[in-house]
């Protein structure tokens, strides 16, 4: 009998012509629990949507700096010192007669091709990070220095016969690797310039610097 009445009292709230949102106030405690639960999962699934979201766009940023590492030679970008590259420029002024062409081997930001290119050095970037190279595109842009340019290259796979200068932010583990394709690369107006660490068998014809800015320069 109170099952019936109750049910009726549904009926005749409906049929009544009363206020809706009286209506809604005086919801049965099922009813609300219902609407409270289908509101939680709309909050939930926007979450969702949202950290998704962002987790793809981060992934998408760090891409260009994480998948050079899953590569055989491991170049990090660590951005050079100013008195880093006041050494390399020190390094390419002392043989003022030889070749004007300049190769930089993991050119990171890009700021020892610019400097170069100021010098009137033609100087070119390789650079497997395409941030990296678009943003040191962009510098070169913004500063109006035509004779700079870059690309995205891997180190093995560039004609060094086009170069006389060779610049290389290395890696002690890599030095070695990087020795052997010098001697079968490069001719013999050729000149590297080795930053941070020496190559392991070749004997420099002079050191400039000292500690992490020590620059070694080999005439081949």
């Amino acid at each position: 009998m109170q099952i019936m009445e109750m049910e009726n009292k549904s009926t005749q709230n409906v049929d009544c012509g009363c206020d809706p949102y009286l209506l809604s106030l005086v919801e049965t405690p099922q009813e609300q629990r219902a609407m409270a639960k289908n509101s939680n999962r709309s909050t939930g699934l926007l979450l969702a949507s949202i950290t998704g979201g962002a987790a793809i766009a981060l992934s998408a940023v760090c891409l260009p700096f994480v998948a050079p590492a899953l590569r055989r030679v491991v170049l990090p970008f660590v951005p050079a010192s100013t008195q880093q590259v006041e050494n390399v420029m020190k390094a390419l002024a002392r043989n003022s007669s030889g070749g004007k062409r300049l190769i930089d081997l993991g050119s990171g930001d890009g700021r020892i091709v610019l400097a170069a290119g100021q010098r009137g050095f033609q100087s070119h970037g390789v650079e497997l990070n395409t941030v990296l190279v678009l943003y040191s595109k962009l510098a070169a842009w913004r500063q109006s220095i035509k004779n700079a340019t870059f690309s995205r290259q891997d180190l093995f796979k560039v004609d060094y016969t086009k170069y006389n200068n060779i610049v290389i932010f290395g890696v002690e583990e890599m030095m070695p690797e990087l020795e052997a394709l010098f001697e079968k690369s490069l001719t013999s107006t050729s000149r590297v310039i080795a930053c941070r660490f020496p190559l392991p068998n070749w004997k420099p014809s002079h050191v400039i610097g000292e500690g992490i800015d020590t620059v070694w320069v080999y005439e081949v």
